[in-house]
């Protein structure tokens, strides 16, 4: 037992030190100073100092690396400046690709060969699912069974314990199911030697496992640690840590998937959901809602106005991203993360630098309906009912589209670009002796031949991301200097994610699309409305809801737009059994000419003529693509562990 208590500290850390330089003196121990079981694990103090080691193992998805990839399925492609992430190998069918063994570059989040529990500030690149998953199981398990020891302590200071380890077990396991199956749930610590031969189980089998640590967590912990006796003494600095809302947010999301068609497949043979786990997973965010909906959570929805702060601050000092929509996200270490390489991955060469970027694919952007609600099934086809019109293809669209997208003339660069200036009013010339003329980088030139699109260093697409990022982060408006005011996180989960979960197990667990459950108020489609009004889109069309199935397509399109780029997508495709199925398997750029003036003023009064989508890629995946493939060491160690169909 040892070597698993070096690290516990003896005071309880708080997040405002855990990653900061000013608490090294307590993350710095001696590698030889040991202290008893009994005196580790004791009191709270020191039970909660051990305990904190698990927070540093949620991986920071989004800035992991120089640049970050975590979108994997339709929704995103790479310029071709680079083929290092995986999601170049899940494009070539390659899923042998996120393990470590196959990454030459440590490019990736799922597997990294340097994986370190130390959770020090400058140390950000190091952390990984598959060791923090089994790292942290351990772990939990260790403090699970000594729970004994703590014998200087308050009934709710032991709830606060158990409940963080036992949510911290459920949520390690979920994330290692999500991607590979149904695996051993190691619910006791076991030994360093021995003779271990745990058979994997079915999806249905963990999932059920985890449910009960998830619940039993939310039954132990507050809604807010501020409003307990251990919590004043962090007060105003608990946001992060783990609580009811969370719990139950998981324990929704394990019965969810848990009864999704590829889940169920697993554990039954059958392609269809599970209506008992959907109507256990819709009373799980029943439950979290009405605590939310009833005022006494510090949990709500950010105005559109706000809604940038999900995801990024700037010059807001250290705020956190995700204000108050952000239910479980992991410690964000310092803002030069989020300096050249994941501001700059969105963006074209020629007005933030760089080389690799990653952009959104045309096919995906057109999910983003219109204002009125209403989807439009391509942006090269009319649809009267919408209103869509193909001749202005960015005219009253959903107003999340303006949000989360740069479309053809949008203005990019906010100031001058005297660098570029310079070289005209000097009477440059170019290699061939020609004078230089300013082209306007400005504005986004997205049309086909822009200067916008370059297959090597920017849009492949003819759109660009501006989600994560203000588009004042370029090289122009601020020059390099915006590393250290801008803050980037993508949060795991927020609450527009438990509505839209919500509306999913309902509608499929009671078969309507106004399904409910029992103890909540809202039906499947009102809880799907509640996002879309924050948006300023109106409500699901009335022609959706004649049944679950048809009520379904706009649930999925409705996650596709809110949840966009959220690293959310990859796996829905997975759990629908949809990734192996056009149009799922394109990715497409959009081509067209303008006509006419150009607008700088609004682009969406451009007319374009010659409006076309081009496929880019069309990946190739049979079956077994639905499930990563274990290490094939892992599978090697005792024949109970299975390797996945087909790899």
């Amino acid at each position: 037992m040892k070597p698993y208590i070096k690290s516990i500290i003896s005071c309880l850390i708080v997040w405002s030190c855990l990653f900061f330089s000013s608490c090294e003196k307590y993350l710095d121990k001696d590698p030889e100073t040991n202290i008893s079981e009994k005196e580790a694990f004791k009191n709270f103090t020191n039970f909660q100092g051990f305990t904190e080691e698990l927070y540093p193992c949620i991986v920071n998805f989004s800035n992991n690396y120089w640049t970050n990839s975590f979108n994997w399925g339709e929704d995103e492609i790479t310029s071709t400046a680079g083929n290092y992430h995986f999601i170049h190998r899940i494009d070539e069918g390659n899923f042998w690709g996120w393990q470590s063994e196959f990454d030459g570059w440590g490019s990736g989040w799922l597997n990294r060969s340097n994986f370190s529990t130390n959770p020090g500030r400058f140390n950000p690149n190091n952390k990984d699912l598959w060791n923090a998953a089994w790292y942290g199981i351990r772990k939990a398990n260790i403090g699970l069974a000594n729970m004994d020891q703590m014998t200087d302590a308050t009934p709710e200071e032991r709830k606060l314990i158990q409940g963080q380890l036992l949510f911290f077990r459920g949520w390690f396991h979920h994330r290692l199911m999500e991607y590979f199956g149904g695996i051993p749930y190691i619910d006791q610590v076991l030994p360093s030697v021995g003779d271990i031969r745990l058979p994997r189980l079915s999806y249905s089998q963990c999932a059920d496992k985890a449910a009960a640590d998830f619940r039993a967590a939310a039954d132990l912990l507050p809604v807010n640690w501020d409003n307990t006796v251990p919590g004043k003494r962090t007060l105003g600095k608990n946001q992060l840590r783990i609580n009811k809302i969370m719990a139950l947010g998981y324990l929704g999301k394990n019965y969810l998937w848990a009864g999704s068609p590829l889940m169920n497949y697993e554990s039954t043979g059958s392609k269809t959901y599970n209506t008992e786990y959907c109507k256990k997973a819709a009373a799980a965010f029943g439950e979290l809602l009405t605590l939310v909906e009833s005022g006494t959570t510090q949990y709500s929805l950010v105005t559109m106005a706000n809604y940038y702060k999900n995801f990024y601050t700037t010059g807001e000092g250290w705020a956190l991203p995700g204000a108050n929509e952000a239910i479980f996200r992991g410690p964000y270490n310092f803002a030069h993360e989020s300096t050249y390489g994941t501001a700059g991955q969105y963006s074209p060469a020629v007005v933030a630098g760089g080389d690799l970027k990653f952009t959104p694919t045309a096919n995906y952007v057109d999910y983003y309906g219109m204002k009125n609600g209403l989807p439009i099934a391509d942006i090269t086809k009319a649809d009267p009912e919408s209103g869509y019109d193909p001749r202005f293809p960015w005219k009253n669209r959903d107003p999340r589209f303006y949000n989360d997208i740069v479309f053809d003339g949008v203005k990019f660069v906010q100031g001058a670009m005297p660098d570029i200036q310079d070289k005209e009013n000097k009477g440059e010339r170019d290699k061939d002796g020609k004078l230089i003329k300013v082209v306007d980088y400005r504005y986004a030139n997205l049309m086909t031949g822009g200067t916008y699109r370059d297959i090597g260093t920017g849009s492949r697409t003819g759109y660009v991301l501006r989600k994560f990022v203000p588009l004042t982060a370029n090289k122009y408006d601020n020059g390099w200097d915006w590393g250290y005011n801008l803050h980037i996180y993508v949060p795991y989960m927020r609450l527009a994610d438990v509505y839209l979960m919500y509306a999913e197990s309902a509608a499929m667990g009671f078969n309507s699309a106004t399904g409910k459950d029992p103890s909540y108020s809202k039906n499947a489609v009102e809880a799907i409305n509640v996002i879309r009004a924050r948006a300023g889109v109106d409500p699901v069309n009335a022609k959706f809801l004649g049944s679950a199935n048809a009520f379904l397509n706009e649930v999925r399109r409705e996650r596709a737009v809110e949840l966009s780029f959220e690293s959310h997508r990859f796996n829905d495709l997975r759990r629908w059994l949809l990734l192996t199925e056009q149009p799922y398997t394109l990715k497409k750029s959009v081509e067209f000419d303008r006509a006419g003036d150009f607008n700088t003023t609004d682009p969406t009064q451009n007319e374009v003529v010659n409006l076309r989508e081009v496929v880019l890629l069309e990946r190739r995946f049979s079956e077994k693509h639905y499930w990563l493939p274990f290490k094939t060491n892992d599978v090697n160690l005792y024949a109970e562990f299975k390797q996945n169909p087909g790899w």
